[in-house]
């Protein structure tokens, strides 16, 4: 745990000595908020809750999400620092658990600035509080399982733009998955337990099912579990380039 935290401290660091990280924390809340007012009909609706807000949730992360994890080992294997890295007294495993932490903690604390739009809406309205929570953890999952898929990518080369590139097409995969269109490709030739299965394996279905404030076991295990598989394909990969 000791040689996670020290990770994980490390590349907090260093997304705070460029000026990227508070671009990223302006950019997030500026959208979410343009999302939630403007294209989301706020007001237009005349009823007082985030719904709108976390609905652009699994859209905005396609993007912003990528942008974070693509520097997380493509950078270190341009630079050469992974090599430094990988000499310390430090597993992979430690290493990759470290650098997602430190992600992951750092998209915790871009939703957290969003915090005054809860306000917001309690202030106009009596909105269902408990469903506002379930969908903060439910993204806070879901930004999770976007970096973990993200940080995998980044540690298959060493440019950015690549690993970018490859982590939004993979995200936006798992995205669109469950969509009635997706599925329609397949209807009438694939079993139906093959169908469910392809919409099981959509962000956006279970993310559905939590903002609708339906905490289900079965969504937490997918999100969790295609954490740790990712997790688990870094590790993999740092393994992999560490024995080149």
């Amino acid at each position: 745990m000791r040689n996670i935290a020290a990770i994980a401290k490390r590349e907090l660091r260093a997304y705070f000595a460029t000026p990227i990280a508070y671009v990223f924390l302006v950019m997030f809340v500026a959208l979410t908020g343009v999302f939630t007012f403007e294209v989301g009909g706020f007001f237009e609706r005349g009823q007082a809750d985030l719904k709108a807000f976390f609905d652009f949730h699994p859209w905005l992360y396609l993007v912003l999400v990528p942008a974070i994890s693509m520097r997380l080992w493509a950078e270190e294997r341009k630079t050469g620092t992974v090599e430094l890295l990988m000499t310390m007294p430090v597993s992979a495993a430690e290493a990759v658990i470290g650098k997602f932490i430190a992600g992951w903690l750092f998209l915790i604390l871009a939703l957290v600035l969003t915090f005054p739009l809860w306000i917001t809406v309690n202030v106009l309205g009596d909105p269902d509080n408990g469903v506002i929570v379930a969908s903060y953890a439910g993204s806070v999952l879901m930004a999770g399982a976007y970096l973990a898929v993200g940080a995998c990518f980044s540690a298959l080369t060493r440019n950015q733009v690549i690993a970018f590139i490859l982590a939004a097409v993979a995200c936006f995969v798992l995205v669109m998955s469950g969509s009635p269109m997706v599925l329609g490709l397949f209807q009438g030739w694939l079993p139906e337990f093959l169908l469910r299965a392809i919409g099981s394996m959509s962000f956006l279905t279970h993310f559905q099912s939590i903002t609708r404030g339906i905490l289900d076991a079965a969504d937490l295990v997918f999100y969790l579990s295609l954490i740790v598989f990712f997790l688990f394909a870094n590790t993999i990969a740092v393994e992999l380039r560490k024995a080149e």
